[in-house]
């Protein structure tokens, strides 16, 4: 799914127009971000958890002449997905 029919889903189960689940949904997304750079974790209850991991230093390989090469650390986006996500789609499989 991408941007495009997550607005028009939005727009279409919350009974609004395309540009109010639009600005909703960047909203949602600016809060999401904004907490995020702070440091804080997102926690939305049965869909998942959003934090920043520390990806520490490491050493790595140059894939074309495999020269040794030094990764710099690193902050990334970790997610857990919450029970009523797994659940959700373990009954599609």
């Amino acid at each position: 799914m991408n941007r495009t029919e997550l607005v028009d889903l939005i727009a279409e189960k919350a009974e609004l127009t395309k540009a109010a689940a639009a600005r909703a949904l960047d909203a949602m997304l600016d809060g999401v971000t904004d907490s995020l750079q702070k440091g804080d974790p997102v926690v939305i209850v049965n869909f998942g958890t959003f934090t920043v991991k520390l990806r520490a230093a490491r050493e790595g390989r140059n894939p074309s002449t495999g020269e040794k090469i030094k990764i710099q650390a690193a902050k990334v986006v970790g997610f857990k997905p919450g029970k009523g996500l797994k659940d959700a789609v373990k009954e599609e499989a």
